[in-house]
């Protein structure tokens, strides 16, 4: 009997090279595919953020008389010194963080709210990559997102039973001058801002008569109302491009997003005029805004 044998062919190096380019090549025209359905899927969980905080808002409202959370507040007898951020937390369903504090007097530093206990969530933007974990460069807990000075401190309030300043807005969620639609109460605002050093952290104080904490604290607005930084470097200068700056509204994505105080979200793009960014974070200037808001 004839015995007959089969030769296998394998594939030759210039074969393997074109498939290994083909292969390349999928993987180069699918990478941004994929990167833009990570950033809309961020950009819609920031966006979710910032509605979750709009309702949290309100519900402050609804149970303190139709105020608003003041940029700080202090309690002797409960949490001492209450920033901005943890005053909101009973309202966005994170009352176990907040009773965290109550009877110890320590609503921020050295408190079982300061550090990686106190992560939030709902306080982090999925694309801001700025903090570690959560925790800002100075080690405390970050937020993403920054409430607008010149709106919820906009009187500075000497109480006389404690003798202490608190920060408070002139105003009710009812009697905005200019509207709940034409005024901005939240921006983004990196966790952290390495190339100056300073932090985002939710639970550090803010006063307009301790200008010192503002390196740690969480408020946009007190040196001037400075238009958004759209996807700037962290840590180091890109040409002319300078890096994520305190004073200014921070976004990895491709508009900033802001919480309007009537609830809904829109994003603000780094074209906006200083004066259209000027009227709708001032909730008294009485003017009308321009269309390209």
């Amino acid at each position: 009997m004839l015995r007959f044998t089969r030769k296998l062919r394998g594939f030759t190096l210039i074969e393997l090279l074109v498939v290994i380019a083909i292969i390349a090549i999928l993987i180069g025209l699918l990478l941004p595919a994929v990167q833009k359905v990570r950033e809309a899927a961020a950009r819609m969980t920031c966006s979710n953020n910032l509605k979750q905080m709009g309702l949290g808002l309100h519900n402050y409202g609804s149970a303190n008389q139709d105020k608003l959370p003041p940029m700080l507040d202090y309690s002797p007898s409960q949490y001492g010194w209450g920033p901005f951020w943890y005053l909101l937390l009973p309202y966005i369903e994170q009352d176990n963080v907040f009773k965290r504090a109550i009877g110890t007097g320590q609503g921020w530093t050295g408190s079982p709210v300061q550090n990686h206990g106190a992560v939030i969530k709902n306080y982090l933007c999925p694309s801001d990559s700025s903090h570690n974990a959560g925790i800002a460069v100075n080690g405390w807990a970050a937020t993403s997102y920054a409430p607008v000075y010149q709106f919820f401190a906009s009187a500075n309030t000497y109480n006389s039973t404690t003798g202490v300043y608190v920060s408070q807005s002139k105003y009710t969620i009812g009697n905005i001058p200019d509207g709940t639609s034409n005024q901005v109460g939240i921006v983004e605002r990196y966790g952290s801002h390495p190339y100056y050093g300073w932090s985002n952290a939710w639970c550090y104080p803010e006063s307009a008569s301790n200008w010192g904490w503002n390196s740690n604290g969480s408020v946009y607005g007190p040196w001037g109302l400075y238009t958004p930084q759209i996807n700037p470097p962290l840590r180091n200068y890109v040409g002319s491009n300078q890096p994520a700056h305190p004073y200014y509204p921070n976004t990895a994505h491709s508009t900033c997003q802001v919480l309007v105080m009537d609830g809904s979200v829109r994003g603000v793009s780094a074209s906006v005029s200083s004066t259209t960014w000027t009227y709708v974070c001032t909730p008294d200037d009485g003017n009308v805004l321009p269309s390209n808001w």
